[in-house]
């Protein structure tokens, strides 16, 4: 319904923000990373999720379209709610969750306030399962096909398994990918630069 609110940042509180848009001011639950990012007063666009259930409607939003492809992942695996993927979105950078889901690293998401060790191993596993048989959905509703191994043997195909977690279709990663410093730099650098040129596309 809502893709994105923009406006002016009305209030801050622990895993709130509220922006107002002409005026009418857009409650939205959302992670301490996106709120480290904003400042009251001061202009700010959230990529939002408006979960519903019986009676109950809540915005979420979130400062990049990445983070917002966590949330959604994450609250597909069942047993995890948004109040759980808020707590580890909130724990871990979306290119740390990816990392953490493509190298089965449960302690970076019991990490996170109330995740325990069941519901981390669930995480990994099914959203392993979903990227083995390229059931991941990307931006703009694309199904991710195929490319990526479950477990990946170096850090060029780490790197891209990652990405695709992030919500990239492979060709968007290669271009990404192409020209960066595998040798030297870390992981997570790698995955970080991939995004930055992403951005400037």
């Amino acid at each position: 319904m809502f893709y994105y609110v923009q406006g002016t940042v009305a209030h801050i509180a622990p895993y709130l923000a509220v922006i107002d848009c002409g005026g009418v001011g857009y409650a939205c639950k959302t992670t301490n990373h996106t709120i480290a990012a904003l400042t009251r007063g001061k202009p700010a666009k959230l990529f939002t999720y408006l979960y519903v259930r019986e009676e109950l409607f809540e915005l979420y939003g979130f400062i990049s379209e990445e983070e917002l492809n966590c949330f959604q992942m994450l609250i597909g695996v069942s047993g995890v709610g948004p109040k759980a993927a808020l707590a580890i979105l909130s724990s871990n950078t979306p290119e740390g969750l990816a990392l953490a889901i493509v190298s089965g690293n449960e302690k970076a998401l019991t990490s996170a306030p109330g995740i325990g060790k069941k519901i981390a191993q669930r995480i990994i596993l099914e959203l392993k399962d979903k990227l083995g048989k390229g059931q991941l959905t990307v931006s703009g509703g694309e199904a991710f096909a195929g490319g990526v191994t479950v477990i990946p043997e170096n850090k060029a195909s780490e790197a891209s398994a990652a990405l695709a977690v992030l919500g990239y279709s492979q060709g968007e990663i290669n271009l990404a990918l192409k020209g960066v410093d595998m040798e030297n730099l870390s992981l997570e650098e790698i995955i970080k630069q991939a995004l930055k040129k992403m951005m400037k596309a």
